[in-house]
C-alpha cells in the first residue's frame, strides 16, 4: 500500500516558477515508476512526467520538455516537479501517481495504482 501526497500548488503569474512535492508513504520498490499527471477543467487527465525508481530514468510530456524537471529522492521517499516558464495553459490540478509494475507505456493513466489528492496550479497570464 502507497499512499501519496502533494503539495506546493498555488497561483503564479505566466513566466514564473513553481515547485511540487509529493510525499511517499509505506514502501517505494525500486522497480517502482513514480510520476505527475495533471487535469484542466473539461479535460481528460494527461500525462506530465515519470521517474524510475531503480534508475531514475525520465520521461516528459512534450508540452512541458525543457521547462518542467522531475526529480525523485529515494532516502526520503519524495517526488517533486519543478515547473519553470508556466503558460496558463499550465493550469490545472496536478496528481502523484505511483505504478507499482510498470510495463512499456509510462504515459497512460491506467498502468498506475496509486494516486494523490491533487494540488491546484493556477498560471495568470
Amino acid at each position: 500500500q502507497v499512499q501519496l501526497v502533494e503539495s506546493g500548488g498555488g497561483l503564479v503569474q505566466s513566466g514564473g516558477s513553481l515547485r511540487l512535492s509529493c510525499a511517499a508513504s509505506g514502501t517505494i520498490y525500486s522497480n517502482y515508476v513514480l510520476a505527475w499527471f495533471r487535469q484542466a477543467p473539461g479535460n481528460e487527465r494527461e500525462f506530465v512526467a515519470s521517474v524510475s525508481w531503480r534508475n531514475y530514468k525520465r520521461s516528459y510530456a512534450e508540452s512541458v520538455k525543457g521547462r518542467f524537471t522531475i526529480y525523485r529522492d529515494a532516502a526520503e521517499n519524495t517526488v517533486a516537479l519543478q515547473m519553470n516558464a508556466l503558460e496558463p495553459e499550465d493550469t490545472a490540478v496536478y496528481y502523484c501517481a505511483a505504478d507499482v509494475d510498470p510495463g512499456s507505456n509510462t504515459m497512460a493513466m491506467a498502468a498506475y495504482d496509486y494516486w494523490g489528492q491533487g494540488t491546484q496550479v493556477t498560471v495568470s497570464s
